[in-house]
């Protein structure tokens, strides 16, 4: 690896540290190099929070020898005022003469600017320094800026023989089956905590009545979204505990039924349903959704071709019958094994 990627790769650990923390904010890491040698680096920590930018300068006592480093960030300086001031502004007053930059911010409010805005102080601009792996790591901000939609993550375990459950009628009448180890469980609450929105049909409300929190994992539970095409979901399930602030999407009529953490939405359940998903979680601001039902719902995302990303869990047992797991193909990633059961990881490419 050349001297910039290894910095911009830095970047890119740093910035991971805020994965699941800062809702629709990208992860942005920094370093900032004199001699060769990393001297500060920081990270976005929090939404709402000072940038990495800042919290790498702010490491440096003597501010004097900024005007001899180089400035090191996988995405590129923002040029707004929102939250914070504009770190563009920050780097030019603080004399910096280099920044080397992952990705351009596809942010309409950025976009280019704070590029130019550098530039046109006199800074050296670099970019495009391992823009994939860049890229990767805020796929869900690039995603929701460039396709106007969440990223979208299929998640379901199947047995060997294909089934991903028992018919049942009724939660009340029938244990639920578990397909692979239930140690896995705290890796799927690791991964809601990761997500800003987790999705499940009318059946798996029904039949399984999921908290869909993060109570195995330290994280913030993600918004539910839940379909009730007719209203038949009855209200002692978890989906309606308020706890969590939950989206109830559905065909009839919804006047006086928002509550405390609970909003209906009316949705054509006959018309590119995805499609209106998307839409509402795009005006919701909402950049990633975890799909978490039943094999109905999964098949409607991959058959519409929504969907980025699907994470598989095969158990080491049969059952013989039952509901057929959904079918998916797409680029295999990673595949591995926990204990007995593997986990094969698809893209959308």
């Amino acid at each position: 690896m050349t001297r910039d990627n290894i910095f911009i790769q830095r970047c890119i650990y740093l910035a991971g540290k805020g994965k699941g923390l800062l809702e629709t904010n990208p992860m942005v890491g920094c370093v900032i190099v004199y001699n060769d040698k990393i001297i500060a680096e920081g990270y976005h920590k929090e939404y709402g929070g000072p940038h990495a930018e800042v919290n790498a300068i702010n490491k440096l006592k003597d501010k004097e020898i900024l005007k001899h480093s180089i400035l090191y960030v996988n995405l590129e300086p923002c040029s707004h005022v929102g939250k914070t001031p504009p770190c563009a502004d920050l780097i030019i007053s603080m004399k910096i003469p280099k920044v080397i930059i992952g990705n351009i911010d596809p942010n309409n409010l950025v976009a280019g600017r704070g590029i130019k805005k550098l530039k046109s102080a006199g800074v050296e601009v670099v970019s495009g320094i391992l823009n994939n792996e860049c890229k990767e790591l805020n796929k869900r901000f690039f995603t929701f800026h460039n396709l106007k939609r969440p990223y979208i993550i299929l998640k379901w375990a199947q047995s060997l023989d294909g089934f991903i459950g028992n018919k049942k009628d009724s939660y009340k009448d029938s244990k639920p089956v578990w397909i692979t180890n239930e140690n896995l469980r705290t890796l799927v609450h690791k991964w809601r905590a990761e997500e800003q929105s987790i999705m499940i049909g009318t059946n798996t409300a029904l039949l399984d009545n999921p908290q869909l929190n993060t109570r195995n994992w330290t994280g913030k539970n993600p918004i539910r979204i839940v379909c009730d095409r007719l209203l038949r979901l009855p209200e002692n399930l978890y989906v309606f505990d308020g706890k969590i602030s939950t989206i109830i999407l559905t065909a009839k009529n919804i006047k006086n039924k928002n509550s405390k953490n609970l909003e209906y939405i009316n949705i054509d359940f006959e018309n590119n349903f995805v499609k209106q998903v998307c839409d509402i979680l795009f005006e919701k601001n909402i950049q990633s959704l975890f799909v978490e039902g039943g094999a109905k719902l999964h098949q409607t995302f991959i058959n519409s071709n929504k969907w980025d990303e699907a994470r598989v869990f095969t158990g080491n047992i049969n059952l013989y019958q039952g509901v057929q797991a959904p079918i998916i193909k797409g680029n295999i990633v990673s595949e591995g094994l926990f204990n007995n059961d593997r986990l094969t990881i698809y893209k959308n490419i």
